[in-house]
């Protein structure tokens, strides 16, 4: 029997949710859990900013990594690196910056 791969997964950030309140989050709130996977989706047409990088989860948009933080992981994306990401925090604050956080990994 073949030994199983062991992946390794290097944290590049956290970050919270940006424009939780204007998309998907409030309908998808009652169903995420802390460790869930989110997909990070490259928006390199954005008009607000050709850096960004959408946050979903499963398939429904919940937000963006914030513009201040997403030059990085937008560089990433477009090379085709093997990036990953998971819910970390999940905040019933009326703050939506505060809602929910994120870390983006690496995956090696």
């Amino acid at each position: 029997m073949a030994a199983a791969a062991t992946r390794r997964q290097t944290e590049l950030q956290r970050s919270p949710v940006a424009g939780f309140q204007y998309h998907q989050g409030e309908a998808v709130w009652p169903a995420l859990a802390v460790g869930s996977p989110v997909d990070l989706m490259r928006e390199a047409d954005n008009p607000y900013d050709a850096r960004a990088v959408r946050v979903e989860w499963q398939g429904q948009k919940i937000g963006y990594v914030p513009r201040t933080d997403n030059a990085a992981i937008s560089q990433l994306l477009d090379r085709g690196e093997p990036v990953s990401a998971m819910i970390t925090a999940l905040n019933t604050s009326a703050n939506p910056w505060e809602r929910i956080e994120f870390a983006i990994y690496l995956d090696q």
